[in-house]
């Protein structure tokens, strides 16, 4: 796909966590879900020692702690639903500060909470230390579908394309003295949003052709060597396995 360049979420580093090849951080990823996912919610202490764990990867990983935590910010809409589950809830009902919560809600609301907070973390891990196509090679190394991972690849390659043909459009406006500011101006909005997807379409078709007539074939080669040693992978794979061994524990 060409030379990529550094995404907002990656953190450019020499740690060992940032020289394990792609495929090993997803599937290490992929397998520590999992098991945070199938811990029973009332083992508090294992969703405790999941913290640590991951706290142990951003060490090794020399990322700031401040660094996670900003970004946790996209967590928000499920902690506001998560709010929402012991107001609404049915069932038993107890009453905290004045309010009436339903019993259930509550170890739902817990439930939200404790495993989103842990995938968003390690995905977030995963972004700070794995540049986004790189990401995309590890997947396609994986053997995921290569028609999605292509998708992938030509949407992050050519997103800031687009958004630079929307700031160009949106100069464009102002400089003609528009400005949105009421409902009345969204016919304008509408008819540039058409207007880009018709330049976005059109540019689509041309590398598409530019594709084939370099030979394309269906499938993307991968220029980059990212073929994993077997202590590559046993480090990758210590952070589930650690997970699957306090998962052991909870029974």
């Amino acid at each position: 796909m060409g030379a990529g360049h550094h995404h907002q979420l990656y953190l450019p580093g020499g740690s060992v966590v940032h020289r394990l090849p792609p495929q090993c951080k997803l599937l290490a990823i992929f397998a520590f879900a999992i098991v945070v996912v199938a811990t029973p919610r009332e083992r508090f202490w294992a969703f405790a020692a999941y913290a640590v764990l991951l706290g142990v990867v951003a060490a090794a990983a020399r990322v700031p702690v401040t660094y996670v935590g900003r970004r946790m910010v996209i967590e928000v809409p499920f902690v506001l639903f998560a709010f929402l589950i012991p107001v609404i809830g049915l069932g038993e009902r107890i009453t905290v500060l004045g309010l009436s919560l339903s019993v259930p809600g509550l170890w739902a609301a817990w439930n939200i909470l404790a495993k989103a907070t842990l995938g968003v973390a390690a995905s977030i891990l995963l972004a700070a230390t794995t540049e986004p196509r790189v990401i995309l090679i590890g997947a396609q190394r994986l053997r995921l579908p290569s028609l999605l991972v292509q998708i992938a690849m030509f949407m992050l390659r050519y997103m800031d394309v687009i958004m630079e043909e929307m700031r160009r459009m949106r100069v464009a406006r102002e400089s003609r003295g528009f400005e949105a500011r009421n409902f009345r101006h969204i016919p304008v909005i509408a008819r540039s949003a058409g207007a880009l997807f018709i330049r976005s379409y059109e540019r689509g078709e041309r590398v598409h052709l530019a594709m084939l007539s370099r030979g394309y074939s269906g499938r993307m080669p991968i220029i980059q060597d990212m073929s994993a040693s077997a202590h590559q992978w046993a480090t990758a794979l210590a952070l589930p396995a650690a997970a699957l061994a306090v998962l052991g524990l909870t029974w």
